[in-house]
């Protein structure tokens, strides 16, 4: 496993991409906890992770060798809107575009009329507006602990 201080271990590196290969739990915790976007999940719920894994419809993944490295998780109908709701990849390796891999390759899995959508983090909006998504006002967040009001 990768070690700070050693990047010189990822130099001519081979990343292979998979569209809907199975992940185990256990597997897509640790990319969670590699990456930045653990600091933003419940990684002690192991039953949330392991529905999250199980229950997308769409998933392209990154390996390197058998190390899972990189993960764009989506949930989608196919036709309309599809929502990619964790865009993972391991600090390691980041900054190689592994995560602009993925969402390419994320892109045209649904119809060709379908579009993506994403919430950013507050520190990855100019990313994501520097590879061509548009800023979108519109979204609203209902969190689990608010109800509904009438």
């Amino acid at each position: 496993m990768w070690k700070p201080g050693y990047p010189h271990i990822l130099r001519n590196m081979t990343i292979t991409y998979k569209i809907n290969v199975p992940i185990s739990t256990d597997q897509f915790i640790e990319l969670l906890r590699a990456s930045t976007l653990g600091e933003r999940r419940p990684l002690e719920d192991r039953t949330c992770k392991e529905g999250m894994v199980t229950q997308g419809n769409l998933m392209v993944t990154a390996w390197h060798d058998a190390v899972l490295v990189g993960v764009a998780r989506s949930v989608t109908g196919f036709h309309y809107a599809c929502y990619l709701s964790e865009l993972a990849v391991h600090q390691a390796y980041q900054r190689r575009e592994i995560g602009k891999q993925l969402q390419a390759l994320t892109q045209p899995q649904p119809g060709p009329q379908c579009k993506l959508i994403l919430l950013a983090a507050p520190a990855a909006n100019a990313y994501y507006e520097q590879i061509g998504f548009t800023p979108n006002p519109r979204c609203w967040v209902l969190e689990r602990e608010q109800r509904i009001r009438g």
